[in-house]
């Protein structure tokens, strides 16, 4: 998550954190911040991105939508085509995402800052919603995402929750958790429920070990979890869900973001709303 040490990134969180979408992903391209996206250009929808091989799309594609909560698709690019032009301006999937995740047979082999090397004609991008896109909505409501305020990437977790199948995809969903009294936890599910292309309302509320977590100080993706006395977790779908996927599914080759570190678009959240 973003630190205020700007002589790491070339710039300040809180410097970055003003700035509009295109402002920040030129930031992100040109190497000034490699960090956690999240609570960047507040008000702008954040998207997760799938990079897979065009002979596994169809299947992929059938697995979102089955799958919408966890896998809520903003955009899919033709093959080879870096540049998703329903999500903004002058945007480059090679580039514009702080930090990727190369996999080959489902195994963790690089974690890059740009994929220019890696890029291959046939890739198709998925952009898949992010919940980052609802936590300026709940913020702006006065609800405290404790992640944000101690500057740290929100905590995943895998669960027993079990995923529809396509093809060679499939798995259980990860969620991510929000820790937050119960009174804030009622108002999240209100303000989220309308926000299906960003996950919508939480899957689960409190009571980790009937999705499967037994520690909450041990989240499988991100950071511990800042939890105060009075909070419950909050759980909602994950973006990195299809990453899950994707390395059950053993693919020779496929690209994703690095958790937390997403790519930032021009959609402004107001118009995801019963999408």
């Amino acid at each position: 998550m973003p630190s205020n040490d700007s002589s790491a990134t070339g710039l300040s969180f809180e410097q970055i954190r003003q700035y509009r979408p295109l402002e920040a992903r030129h930031a992100i391209r040109q190497g000034d911040w490699p960090r956690s996206t999240a609570g960047l250009s507040d008000g702008y929808a954040q998207a997760n991105l799938a990079i897979i091989p065009a002979r596994y799309a169809d299947d992929f594609l059938r697995f979102c939508m089955a799958n919408r909560a966890a896998c809520p698709l903003l955009d899919v690019t033709q093959p080879g085509d870096p540049h998703p032009v329903s999500l903004g301006e002058d945007i480059d999937l090679r580039s514009d995402v702080p930090r990727y995740r190369i996999y080959e047979h489902g195994r963790l082999v690089a974690e890059p800052g740009e994929i220019g090397e890696f890029w291959q004609d046939d890739l198709v991008s998925f952009s898949i919603g992010c919940s980052f896109s609802f936590e300026g909505a709940l913020m702006r409501d006065g609800i405290e995402l404790r992640h944000i305020t101690h500057q740290r990437v929100v905590p995943m977790y895998r669960t027993n929750i079990a995923l529809v199948g396509a093809g060679p995809f499939t798995g259980t969903m990860v969620v991510s958790m929000r820790a937050m009294p119960p009174r804030d936890a009622i108002r999240a599910v209100q303000i989220t429920t309308d926000m299906p292309s960003v996950h919508g309302a939480p899957v689960h509320l409190a009571e980790p070990g009937q999705i499967g977590i037994t520690d909450l100080m041990q989240p499988d993706f991100g950071d511990p979890a800042v939890i105060e006395d009075g909070d419950i977790p909050v759980f909602w779908a994950c973006g990195v869900t299809p990453q899950v996927a994707l390395m059950n599914a053993k693919l020779p080759f496929a690209i994703t973001h690095a958790p937390g570190h997403m790519l930032i678009t021009d959609i402004p959240n107001s118009r995801l709303k019963y999408r």
